[in-house]
């Protein structure tokens, strides 16, 4: 039985109808209950309903075989799991954006504001531009507005958030979208299983893409 780590939200709910239509439904799973874990023996597999940014740390550690996650928390956070396939959902950006108006003082270190310090970090290196973080885990579009930042890094989707609030996308870091990933041991033990998983997904894709006109 495989044992899926599945991100808890929209995203999920997104995942499992494309994990459903590819055998691996779990009735279960659609009901109104505040169970964690779903199991479907007869599909041979189990699901578990866990915060997004906690699904590599599941992954990584062998409690879930496979699992999905967002580019954005894999690069942020570096985890030891196999990228097996872009799933093509939840997809938006990663960008820099400031208060209508605003210049860089190349004389002092820039104020980045955001929960995303390591692409951050990675992104102004490249740059060779001096920053100070200011680590913040909600609202971070306050603080430009307050004057706690120079500019902030987050995602991005459709960029509304950002107008209501008088902010701008300077510049895009880097696109964003779901990923199927991989326990390492668990592709030596289970490859078969993981194999077909990840293919019959990307047929699935394909045949969506396809049928897009795409």
């Amino acid at each position: 039985m495989l044992s899926v780590a599945l991100p808890k939200g929209r995203l999920g709910d997104k995942v499992y109808r494309l994990l459903e239509s590819v055998g691996y439904g779990c009735p279960e799973l659609l009901g109104d209950s505040r169970k964690l874990v779903f199991e479907n023996e007869e599909n041979g597999v189990r699901y578990f309903l866990v915060k997004p940014s906690d699904v590599p740390i599941y992954v990584e550690n062998g409690a879930a075989d496979v699992g999905v996650a967002g580019r954005d928390i894999l690069l942020e956070y570096s985890p030891v799991v196999h990228e097996l396939l872009d799933l093509g959902i939840g997809r938006c950006r990663m960008a820099v954006a400031a208060r209508e108006g605003f210049r860089d003082d190349l004389t002092r270190p820039l104020r980045v504001a955001t929960k995303f310090v390591e692409i951050a970090k990675r992104h102004y290196a490249k740059k060779n531009r001096e920053i100070e973080i200011i680590k913040l885990y909600g609202s971070i579009e306050l603080a430009p507005l307050l004057g706690l930042s120079d500019v902030i890094v987050d995602i991005v989707e459709t960029g509304t958030t950002l107008r209501e609030n008088h902010l701008h996308v300077c510049e895009e870091i880097l696109p964003i979208s779901a990923r199927l990933i991989a326990n390492p041991a668990s592709r030596q033990f289970l490859g078969n299983e993981i194999a077909e998983l990840a293919g019959k997904l990307k047929a699935a894709i394909e045949r969506c893409s396809v049928g897009k006109g795409n």
